[in-house]
């Protein structure tokens, strides 16, 4: 029985291998999906347009995969895709994975229930323009865990540091969720004031305060039908905490300046990054709050504890800077660097220093030299990573970096990094096993980066503004340069 209009998903359905048998066309129309199969490149471009997801066949490698996300950006479309591999391919079903495929089906997979678990949630609103990471096994056992939940109607509580991904996670719980139709609104409680957060959240009636010309739905009311996130809740005022449990137990509210109730159906998710029974102990937060909303606690690992998810992360935001279909490439030195850095920004860190690396590359090859991170002092902390790469390929991703930033036609102006190339130069002839000054030299073209967007701003204010770094970081970092005697008579 083929599922109602509403339901179906739209599927192109690209395959070099073998024809579809008229067999399994069925049994995936049994799964609600209706399939439309492309052999040109104009047939791909008018199918995408409708296109819920597109499902590729996959040989001995994900090479095709790669081509096909390329294709698919260039055409300026936003389509998840999802891949058919032989059993035996394990190898190929992990890289697909990696490089971002939204599910992996066996090639010989026909039933309808294996389809339609692979696609579930396609058709909700915000997923085709959005995707999310879940590659660390920690990760993906996060995931399965919060997709279980999804389909109860328990609040959840989700526990993590800031920046590791909490809104992510609630989205996820929303749109693996029978609600996923519905609306998913969010509020930052730490981010609005006191007075304010209560009309934010139960609204107010016509007339209830002096400047209330009309009456306001709260996020509650708009969230009807659908998930209120509210993060950072253990910022939450003392007061407001015995009013969000009234409406929590009774699943009512109450408008400012207003006499009758409202009936509520909502499904909420909170956050914190705080340690709530110990706010508990301080008497910060009310303990039968706590017990309402915590019926189910996820908790989000730090980054560094599931390095699994960096690289993705990495390539999922580098995809987002994409101009004219040329994607980025990250070299394997580079990827060292991101995976043996603690990151104690968490993802937000991540997402920061990507920005710079496309700032600072002026091409499409990520290498460590392009890599600023936030916490200067972890700087020589990460790099011993690298010492295990081989020399040459080092040597190669610096001298191509300042290549990148420095054109062959212009002599540098600054002495120091002058005195500091010329005593790189020798290094790459040198036999492999010599030791390498690898912190001097990428501090040298550290350095060079800096200099030429501090000639090129009028300002340090603008300089740090163009290098994608706080004025205090490029401070301190202009500081430790000087101290290895690059920049002569640079002031910090």
């Amino acid at each position: 029985m083929i599922a109602s209009s509403v339901n179906v998903i739209h599927a192109v359905w690209l395959d070099p291998f073998s024809p579809l048998q008229a067999a399994d066309r069925a049994q995936l129309d049994a799964a609600g999906i209706s399939l439309q199969t492309v052999s040109t490149l104009g047939d791909l471009t008018l199918a995408l347009r409708r296109a819920h997801v597109l499902v590729i066949r996959l040989g001995d490698s994900a090479e095709l995969l790669q081509e096909v996300q390329t294709l698919v950006a260039q055409l300026g479309h936003t389509v998840p895709v999802l891949c058919r591999v032989e059993r035996r391919r394990l190898e190929v079903a992990v890289d697909a994975m990696r490089m971002g495929a939204l599910h992996v089906l066996p090639a010989d997979e026909w039933s309808a229930g294996a389809w339609q678990d692979a696609v579930k949630g396609l058709n909700a609103p915000e997923l085709k323009t959005k995707s999310y990471v879940f590659v660390d096994p920690t990760s993906q056992h996060l995931l399965a865990l919060a997709q279980r939940v999804a389909q109860t109607e328990v609040t959840a509580l989700l526990v993590g540091p800031t920046g590791a991904g909490k809104e992510v996670l609630a989205r996820v719980l929303h749109e693996s969720s029978p609600r996923a139709k519905g609306p998913f609104v969010a509020l930052n409680c730490a981010a609005m004031p006191e007075h304010l957060i209560e009309d934010m959240l139960f609204g107010h009636e016509k007339g209830a305060f002096t400047g209330a010309l009309k009456e306001h739905k709260g996020l509650f009311e708009q969230a009807h039908g659908g998930t209120i996130f509210l993060d950072e809740i253990g910022e939450m005022p003392m007061n407001l905490q015995a009013k969000l449990l009234r409406v929590l137990q009774e699943k009512k509210l109450n408008r400012l300046g207003g006499e009758g109730t409202i009936d509520l159906d909502v499904r909420v998710v909170a956050a914190t990054n705080k340690d709530l029974k110990l706010a508990i102990e301080q008497r910060e937060f009310r303990e039968d709050l706590y017990f309402r909303i915590s019926t189910f606690r996820l908790r989000i690992q730090p980054l560094k504890d599931r390095p699994g998810d960096i690289v993705p992360l990495v390539a999922q935001s580098l995809a987002r800077h994409v101009k004219g279909g040329v994607p980025f490439t990250v070299t394997e030195d580079a990827q060292v660097l991101l995976q043996s850095y603690p990151w104690p920004g968490n993802v937000r860190e991540l997402e920061n220093v990507v920005q710079r690396a496309v700032v600072l590359c002026g091409g499409r090859t990520i290498s460590p030299a392009h890599l600023m991170f936030d916490d200067a002092s972890m700087d020589d902390q990460a790099l011993p990573a690298l010492h295990a790469a081989p020399a040459a390929s080092v040597m190669s991703a610096l001298n191509e970096a300042l290549a990148q930033a420095m054109p062959v036609t212009q002599e540098p102006q600054i002495p120091a990094f002058n005195a500091a190339v010329a005593a790189m130069a020798p290094i790459a002839t040198r036999d492999a096993s010599a030791p390498v000054n690898l912190g001097h030299a990428v501090k040298a073209s550290e350095h060079q980066v800096i200099m030429a967007a501090i000639q090129s701003t009028e300002s340090r204010m603008e300089a740090a503004a163009k290098l994608g770094i706080s004025p205090r970081t490029l401070r301190y970092k202009l500081a430790q340069l000087r101290t290895l005697g690059m920049p002569e008579g640079v002031s910090a």
